[in-house]
């Protein structure tokens, strides 16, 4: 009798180990069910040596492009992230900078990017440090203090960062503090800046120091990252002589002794924390509700991300309302997602990956945003728009920070179906939003987790 329970088991083991892992029978039949036909052997021989995003262009939609938009807010300079992760502070900056040159009628105008850059990762490093004190109670494996480890700094950031940054910090010219190698190149500074960080989280862990004493110790750690910020970035500026130049390069007033907060005053002066709501369409969430994400912040006594969830056809109508009033827009999306970047052009028929590689890919946003597969990576700057006879939008244009070469002039012109498929973000002005859109974006938020995926940081 026991044997037979025995062999009675083992077979059922057996069947379902055969059921779960690949037989040889299934891996048999699999061989026989795929054959190579003469087009599977030039699609191999074709991808052997030349990459599928190449060969999945799809030659249907290689026409000329139409560059015509009926509303487009005027812009003067792209400028160049280069090898960095800063598209955030660019395009935030891009769209300060767009009112001045436009309100003064400058032949151009760019804000110092390093300058507030390194006051961001001098606040990101206090945020991490002193949030290292505030968790020091919990276990390391522990969700939260886990996550702060692993991300002590980063050179990525979204607008609420912008915002934070400015009204603390204000701003400088381009010319009075310039980028450098390593603001342009912020990979390996920026990782042993996270060496020490964590080195120094672990000590403040372990220290037996309480009050004022171990804050008295974190400000000496945060101290010799100011020393290593200085070494890579320059000393911030405190004060500084402008005006602005014609296309000649002659001052149209005289120049001005500024600090870098009487220099924002004069030229933008508003209040960027309570001016702008940010506006996210994530199908995965609730709609017409508000969410904060805990620790994604750029200060730490500044501001968490917060935003209103909403269907994509509000965001569109704050977006065209802003466009027709001159008013650029903080904009984030998943770019490289059926990007043409030879022609600078975001659409759906750009490639046809289910003609190259046999299958259909068919999930919808929803879907790609629960199973990871989609999510925003790069920031820029929302200028246009295209609208047909009824005001329906045709397609869109945002002015990159990847240098004038790059896409269209500089540009990315998406149509409006790619907007809808991967446009995640846009930071809109109070004055263009309905008051419905005002009225739900005043309700108290959900609180989310810092490690959330859908909120890793812009490029």
């Amino acid at each position: 009798m026991k044997k037979q329970l025995i062999l009675a088991c083992s077979l059922i083991v057996s069947a379902t180990i055969s059921a779960q892992s690949i037989s040889k029978e299934l891996l048999q039949k699999m061989q026989t069910e795929n054959q190579m036909t003469p087009s599977d052997r030039a699609i191999r021989n074709a991808l052997s040596v030349t990459d599928v995003k190449s060969l999945a262009l799809s030659q249907d939609n290689q026409g000329e492009m139409n560059t015509y938009f009926s509303n487009s807010v005027p812009s003067k300079g792209i400028t160049d992230q280069k090898s960095s992760g800063r598209c955030w502070l660019f395009t935030g900056l891009n769209v300060l900078r767009s009112k001045v040159i436009n309100r003064q009628k400058l032949d151009k105008l760019e804000f110092s990017q390093i300058y507030l850059f390194f006051y961001d990762q001098l606040e990101k490093s206090n945020l991490f440090l002193q949030a290292v004190i505030d968790t020091k109670n919990r276990d390391m494996d522990d969700k939260t203090v886990e996550w702060l480890f692993k991300n002590p700094l980063s050179d990525g950031g979204t607008f609420t960062g912008v915002a934070d940054l400015v009204m603390k910090y204000g701003l400088v010219p381009s010319g009075v503090m310039p980028e450098n190698y390593t603001a342009n190149n912020t990979s390996k500074f920026t990782s042993f800046v996270k060496r020490k960080l964590r080195e120094d989280g672990l000590q403040l862990r372990e220290s037996n120091l309480k009050g004022t004493a171990l804050l008295q110790l974190k400000e000496k750690m945060l101290s010799e990252i100011y020393h290593m910020l200085v070494l890579g970035l320059g000393q911030p500026v405190t004060e500084f002589t402008w005006a602005p130049k014609d296309k000649d390069g002659n001052y149209i007033t005289v120049p001005k002794r500024y600090t870098p907060q009487s220099f924002y005053a004069e030229l933008i002066g508003e209040d960027l924390n309570s001016n702008y709501v940010m506006l996210m369409n994530d199908p995965t969430r609730e709609y017409w509700k508000t969410y904060e994400i805990q620790y994604d912040r750029h200060t730490y006594d500044g501001h968490n991300w917060l935003y209103l969830n909403l269907p994509m056809d509000e965001i569109k109508k704050a977006a065209i309302e802003s466009i027709k009033d001159s008013t650029m827009m903080y904009f984030s999306c998943d770019v490289n997602k059926e990007l043409d970047s030879k022609r600078g052009l975001l659409s759906l028929d750009n490639y046809d990956y289910s003609s190259i590689l046999g299958v259909t890919f068919g999930m919808d946003k929803r879907q790609r945003i629960m199973s990871f597969d989609s999510g925003s990576s790069h920031a820029m700057t929302l200028k246009a728009v295209d609208l047909d006879a009824d005001g329906k939008p045709v397609k869109w244009e945002v002015e990159n920070s990847w240098g004038a070469s790059y896409g269209f002039q500089g540009h990315l012109i998406m149509t409006d179906e790619w907007f809808d498929a991967y446009m995640f973000r846009l930071v809109v002005k109070k004055q263009y939003l309905s008051e419905k859109v005002l009225q739900a974006a005043l309700q108290t938020p959900t609180l989310l987790p810092c490690w959330d995926p859908m909120f890793a940081c812009e490029e």
